[in-house]
């Protein structure tokens, strides 16, 4: 209870009553005890504002480390990209000796950057995992060729061992893992003057969904010395004090390595000892992918060429960059042009056909989110759109998905990359320029399901199909109902379930698995009671896709049934 002394101060009062009773248990008398709990008060009020506070901070932190990110990564992404492109032209011995420093200048600022930015989002709970398909032994071998030369200059010895029984294609985040690997290996490389270095993966347990992996980073390094072992995964951390000094490094890799991990759920152990070498090793689970996949490789080779001319409309606003873009795109023979923002770049794509959007975000009279909506919903384009960003703390693929774009790739750019993403996105892109073609509607239309897993579950049983296809013309129109009804209501319970009900039937169409994401985003925001500013281009996303699918396997059924 509060209360007003007579000064004019506030005190809380706890009253508690206790009851007398007589020998029917009826009371008689009461007992009031009054306890000052005016402290107890003040210090639950004072760790709540410290609550805020906290938090305040870590949203003014994010904010920093955002702004942070985009000033520095700007213009090193200019600085990085000329000096790749200085290498290529004739140099002397002695030019080309000073251009590479300064290249590797600016790729040790960016790891330096990708540390702290790293630990900010982990620490901020926004690091997101992906859950796809990859081969882990080509994945590591392509990692220990890039230790190669350090390891030939110290006359080391690096082995790998890798496990047979460990399946060919596994389902989670590659660059995560490799970032982990990548990190281990390079403490290894760096702190061994002599002897071996190992990398073991070793299969644990394996069932019908999941396989558990043991991985060992072995060495024959300076070791770690036993009072600095239980601090080396701190932040900012090293051995000793002299270690930053004689071999670099800001101390972050290990405490990002064991954050990274232990969000995924796995585990991270260390046995050194001084003067002999240090083994890391930890353990992480993998999904195992259905039985019916079959392994597609999306590399595209740098060499290969589009039997036309891709014409690319690049959205920058910083002069520095735009004559980068100009120059990495007209060294791959493609045409382009420049637009300062997103609003003169809707203005060029209405007077002028395209075939690839590259899209900053960061952009004054409109930036690249605003532009990316405009063209998706008001122009009803489906031109491919890779996102260019250097705010890699904020933004992530499921914020530039739900805006409507395809991909994006973070400054500084790789111009291999950036080639390969290009070309890729264009030719499997349904988009064709109107330029390109005046075909009829129908040949450029693209088709949104695929039934050859159906075939596969039904071994091709026309009845079976018949079936399965019913039932989906059937639930998808009252799912996709419920969905929006939901949204309408705000209620979160109903839009989750019917999101929810959507997701299996997506892969026993076939319809594309980037929607499959789109429907569990829109389950997770429901689950977080989370109105944001995604859920509605979410929602409409996924209903489109499903109306697209019904008319595609309506006509599918129809055939069907008449043969």
């Amino acid at each position: 209870m509060r209360n007003k002394a007579k000064d004019g101060s506030i005190y809380w009062v706890l009253t508690t009553i206790v009851p007398f009773v007589d020998e029917q248990g009826k009371p008689y008398q009461f007992v009031a005890i009054r306890t000052d709990i005016t402290e107890k008060k003040r210090a639950e009020a004072e760790l709540i504002e410290s609550k805020i506070k906290a938090e305040e901070a870590m949203k003014s932190k994010q904010q920093f480390l955002a702004n942070m990110s985009h000033e520095i990564r700007t213009p090193l992404n200019a600085n990085i990209g000329f000096t790749k492109v200085i290498l290529k032209t004739e140099l002397n011995a002695k030019q080309k000796e000073y251009v590479s420093a300064i290249k590797l200048s600016g790729d040790s600022l960016i790891v330096l950057i990708n540390d702290i930015l790293d630990l900010a989002k982990v620490d901020a709970g926004k690091m997101t995992f992906e859950k796809i398909p990859f081969k882990l032994e080509s994945t590591t071998t392509s990692l220990m060729h890039l230790f190669d030369n350090k390891v030939q200059e110290k006359n080391l010895i690096l082995r790998k061992s890798y496990d047979a029984r460990i399946p060919e294609v596994l389902v989670g985040d590659p660059m995560r893992l490799n970032q982990v690997i990548l990190n281990l290996l390079s403490n290894a490389v760096k702190f061994t003057s002599m002897g071996e270095i190992e990398l073991a993966i070793k299969l644990l347990h394996e069932d019908s969904k999941q396989v558990s992996l043991e991985f060992l980073v072995k060495d024959t390094g300076i070791g770690i010395k036993e009072e600095s072992i239980s601090n080396i995964f701190e932040n900012f951390q090293q051995a000793s004090s002299g270690t930053s000094r004689l071999y670099g490094g800001t101390g972050l890799g290990l405490a990002i390595v064991k954050k990274i991990l232990e969000a995924q759920g796995g585990r991270i152990y260390v046995n050194s000892q001084f003067g002999l070498g240090t083994t890391f090793t930890f353990v992480l689970t993998f999904d195992k992918v259905r039985p019916d996949f079959k392994w597609k490789s999306e590399e595209i080779d740098i060499d290969e060429r589009d039997e036309r001319i891709i014409k690319v409309l690049v959205v920058e606003d910083m002069p520095m960059n735009q004559l980068l873009m100009k120059t990495i795109l007209d060294d791959y023979g493609f045409e382009r042009d420049i637009a300062e923002n997103g609003k003169v770049a809707i203005e060029m794509m209405q007077s002028k056909a395209y075939d690839i959007v590259l899209m900053d975000l960061q952009m004054p009279v409109m930036n690249g989110f605003e532009a990316t909506d405009y063209i998706r919903n008001t122009m009803k384009s489906r031109i491919p759109i890779i996102a260019l960003t250097a705010d890699v703390t904020t933004m992530d693929l499921a914020k530039c998905t739900a805006a409507g774009m395809n991909d994006y790739i973070s400054k500084p750019i790789d111009e291999r990359v950036l080639f390969s993403r290009i070309l890729g996105l264009v030719k499997k892109s349904p988009y064709i320029s109107q330029q390109e073609s005046n075909k009829e509607e129908v040949e450029t239309s693209h088709q949104c399901v695929d039934l050859t897993y159906l075939k596969q579950r039904t071994k091709s049983n026309r009845t079976l199909m018949m079936e399965m296809i019913s039932i989906y013309l059937e639930q998808a129109p009252i799912l996709i109902a419920a969905m929006n009804k939901a949204y309408e209501d705000r209620d979160w319970t109903m839009l989750h379930a019917a999101a929810h009900k959507m997701i299996p039937s997506f892969s026993i169409v076939g319809i594309d698995e980037r929607y499959e994401c789109k429907a569990k985003e829109i389950q997770e925001l429901a689950r977080a009671h989370q109105d944001s500013k995604e859920l509605k281009p979410l929602i409409i996303a996924v209903q489109e896709v499903c109306e697209q699918a019904c008319n595609e396997l309506t006509e599918i059924y129809t055939k069907l049934k008449n043969n």
